[in-house]
């Protein structure tokens, strides 16, 4: 009876550790996959050893994710944020089909197989992805304020605006921004011909490769504008997919393209490589504005190219 007893005791006590160690996790980060007493493996005999593997494992990744939270909160902190913003969602195991916003097709559209234009990821993940357009600020504390935050954004890049300083964008590429087509010399598309747009972006395309050694699968038409000739173009330079965006983000305000002025799961918002010069503030100041209300509203940001 003894020992009946005390097997007993050790599977209470198993389980207690690991359901604390769920219970952590629950509390650091939503959405992470739970476990309990149920999940282990008992040896023979019935006995749950005190440290068995399962129960130090679930120790050690509540351990990583307590440190994670507390540096978030930290640089939360240090970057004068009023909240910690939330950690995106896991990437989803199947893409969402992609398909061209109602309204935004261009003549045989579907039928050339041309690349899709879109102002939405289509997801119930309660995600907004942050796109960056131009390159003309190198503001070196806005590398430093997203490195430390850990907050995911994509880049469109206006080659004129680079070259004065390329390394600027090797160190956000190094950091794992992807870097995307703006065209060369950031002109208003639909008014050069068909040649014209193909050597903005093919153009683009190949100084990408030779200064980022990759050739970008996404390209933004400098304005949001664009007609068939710019959407054949971009294909035949190997573009895939033609994001526009649904939210814009300054410094001092938000514009909405909708009506209503929310913000829906999906959202691609768009704001620029700018500064004081041209803006009311300074571009950590727009991270701070586009955070805050993504946070506040319980939205996360995720990373683009994981839905694509």
């Amino acid at each position: 009876m003894r020992a009946v007893v005390q097997n007993d005791k050790s599977r209470a006590s198993g389980g207690a550790r690991i359901g604390l160690a769920v219970l952590a996790l629950a509390a650091i980060a939503s959405g992470c996959a739970q476990g309990g007493a149920s999940d282990q493996v008992t040896p023979a005999g019935g006995q749950q050893p005190l440290d068995a593997p399962p129960a130090r494992a679930l120790d050690s990744y509540a351990s990583k994710l307590r440190a994670a939270h507390a540096a978030r909160v930290a640089a939360a902190h240090r970057w004068e944020l009023k909240r910690v913003p939330l950690p995106a969602p896991p990437p989803p195991e199947r893409k969402p089909r992609i398909k061209t916003r109602k309204g935004f097709q261009v003549a045989g559209h579907r039928e050339s197989n041309l690349p899709p234009v879109f102002t939405r990821i289509p997801t119930r993940d309660k995600v907004v992805f942050l796109t960056i357009d131009d390159g003309a600020e190198k503001d070196r504390t806005f590398l430093r304020m997203m490195s430390d935050l850990d907050v995911p954004y994509t880049a469109f890049l206006s080659g004129y605006l680079v070259k004065d300083d390329p390394r600027y964008f090797k160190k956000m590429q190094a950091r794992g921004v992807v870097l995307n087509n703006h065209t060369l010399r950031h002109r208003y598309m639909p008014g050069l011909s068909y040649r014209a747009q193909k050597r903005e972006i093919c153009g683009m395309q190949r100084y990408m490769e030779k200064r980022f050694g990759k050739r970008p699968a996404l390209f933004r038409p400098p304005y949001g504008s664009y007609n068939r000739a710019t959407l054949r173009a971009a294909k035949a330079c190997g573009i895939t997919h033609v994001p526009l965006w649904n939210e814009e983000v300054f410094a001092d305000r938000w514009e909405y393209r909708e009506a209503d002025r929310a913000l829906r799961p999906g959202d691609i918002v768009l704001t620029h490589f700018r500064g004081p010069a041209e803006w009311k503030g300074t571009m950590p100041d727009m991270i701070r504005r586009f955070l805050n209300k993504v946070t506040a509203e319980g939205y996360a940001v995720g990373r683009l190219e994981d839905y694509l």
